[in-house]
């Protein structure tokens, strides 16, 4: 079963499976797949969270979130005209390094290791390529979210080009092609992920983000890398529940009614704690906090 926020990108990931692949390698399926068909909502220009679970061993992470540009100083923005916070939006909203594409490769390394994993990027990379080159169909998602967005977006640089057709929001079910993330997937899956970071790719990214008067430089590219991690768990009554790191909102994702559970079982374990102890050294021992305990199932 493969999962996904867009039916072309689980279908992307579901052929990997069928092919033999893995759950990783089904995945940076579905991710290439996802920035092409779901345009609006997914990029290879964002950052990628990843957790995992091996059979029989302990759930991982892959933080794939890019680091603030070196220059990206409060003296920095001073210097080029902000006074009260950096804008939303243009070259100087522009400070962090995309760290999508790293976590692709480090998913596909760790899928050669731990599972593996033979199948090549380009053929991971191939539907993605497919829709961008060919065209997808509008959504009604895409198009009114374009919509909404016109006002404040279309005077950006590289707005119209990325996500118009000649000037005008994508009609839903007219064919969207998008060429040019086409041919960047096309020198991904020829010369790796590595190239977005520190090859023609980065290189390419670099000037267009000075043009824009971006802070980020090749230097960040250079510098950026994935990192496997350790996933972030709280326990629950029905077992443990796992996240990725942040910056993703892991309590916020968390539903309350779980981390009322989670407490209430920490007070549990507390409470049987409490309850060894007593029959161990005895009541009197504890205090008046320990007596409250023992006799309430809580904290004074």
């Amino acid at each position: 079963m493969a999962v996904a926020p867009h039916a072309l990108a689980a279908q992307s990931a579901l052929e990997v499976l069928r092919e033999g692949g893995n759950a990783l390698e089904a995945m940076i399926a579905a991710a290439a797949t996802i920035a092409i068909v779901y345009p609006h909502m997914n990029s290879i220009g964002g950052d990628s969270f990843w957790l995992m679970h091996v059979p029989g061993k302990a759930a991982g992470a892959i933080d794939a979130c890019g680091a603030a540009a070196g220059r990206a100083s409060i003296d920095w923005y001073r210097d080029h005209g902000v006074r009260n916070h950096i804008p939303f939006r243009g070259g100087l909203a522009a400070n962090t390094v995309a760290g999508t594409v790293a976590g692709w490769g480090a998913a596909l390394s760790l899928s050669r290791r731990a599972l593996r994993g033979r199948m090549p990027l380009s053929r991971l990379l191939a539907d993605a390529i497919y829709y961008a080159n060919k065209g997808v169909p509008v959504t009604v998602s895409q198009a009114s979210s374009t919509a909404k967005k016109l006002g404040e977006l279309k005077s950006q640089p590289g707005f119209a080009q990325a996500f118009l057709e000649d000037g005008k929001v994508p009609a839903t079910g007219g064919l969207f092609v998008q060429e040019r993330i086409g041919a960047v997937l096309e020198r991904l899956a020829k010369a790796g992920t590595d190239d977005y970071y520190r090859g023609d790719i980065a290189r390419a990214i670099a000037k267009d983000l000075a043009r824009i008067g971006s802070p980020i430089n090749l230097r960040d590219l250079h510098a950026h890398s994935a990192q496997l991690a350790d996933p972030l768990r709280i326990r629950h009554s029905a077992g443990t529940l796992y996240n990725t790191m942040p910056p993703t909102p892991f309590v916020a994702a968390v539903d309350p009614d779980t981390l009322v559970d989670a407490f209430h079982l920490e007070l549990e374990n507390l409470r049987i704690g409490i309850d060894m102890s007593v029959n161990a050294v005895g009541l009197d021992q504890l205090g008046e906090a320990g007596n409250f305990f023992v006799q309430h199932g809580g904290p004074p």
